[in-house]
């Protein structure tokens, strides 16, 4: 099932950006429709942090979601097998300059966890060379096609969650920026509990001791998705 499911993000990847972003609205919605579980974590999130908006308000903004998050896996294709010229005029880069202002010393871009995240990290490897983790994934077939997706064009430094942090702060040290998405929840004794809209989450605390630790500053790198084919 995962190489058929391949097989159909390498076809897909042929089409105009506007029509992959149609079709991957559409595979959204019918996902929404069937991911029962994935569709109430959602809506209990969203009545967690927005409990003055309606149940309509929670289940469109959740539809959208799906819809975005369907939308971005299967533009991965464009990622994995389309040319770096492709790719570079999809993605576009703002903001380097705060980067490029501080690059004489150890920094982190701070990437969250966003639908986009692939198309950002993929992006910034076709220009820089840079220092990520990456959490290995139980299928073989995807596990591969996602390292060759992030190690295509400059070939960044990537290390799994087992190896621990010591080689990326080695990186670091040696001026690769670290593109650091702080997604995990590793329970309570590597976390803080903090306000999120209101309510107490589990942020995990590795943002401040990495950067403490390699003396790094830190960037926000943000990855939006345009509507449509605007990229």
């Amino acid at each position: 099932m995962t190489r058929i499911g391949l097989g159909v993000i390498w076809l897909l990847r042929l089409l105009p950006l506007g029509a992959l972003a149609l079709v991957g609205r559409l595979a959204g919605l019918l996902l929404y429709a069937a991911a029962r579980e994935r569709r109430n974590v959602a809506l209990t999130n969203l009545s967690l942090c927005f409990p003055q908006w309606s149940e309509a308000e929670r289940r469109k903004v959740a539809r959208r979601h799906f819809q975005c998050f369907a939308r971005s896996l299967l533009e991965h294709g464009i990622l994995w097998w389309s040319s770096k010229a492709r790719v570079q005029r999809i993605v576009r880069v703002a903001g380097i300059e705060h980067w490029q202002a501080v690059r004489d010393q150890p920094v982190i871009w701070l990437a969250p966890h966003f639908v986009g995240l692939d198309m950002g990290g993929v992006r910034l490897t076709s220009e820089y060379p840079l220092v990520s983790v990456y959490s290995r994934q139980k299928d073989p077939d995807f596990d591969a096609i996602l390292l060759h997706g992030r190690t295509r064009f400059v070939p960044p430094e990537l290390y799994s969650r087992q190896h621990g942090i010591r080689p990326v702060i080695r990186a670091l040290r040696k001026g690769l920026p670290f593109y650091y998405l702080p997604d995990m929840d590793f329970g309570e004794r590597d976390s803080a509990f903090v306000p999120f809209f209101g309510v107490p989450a589990a942020t995990i605390t590795g943002l401040a001791r990495i950067a403490q630790l390699a003396g790094a500053r830190v960037v926000p790198t943000v990855t939006r998705q345009l509507p449509g084919g605007a990229g």
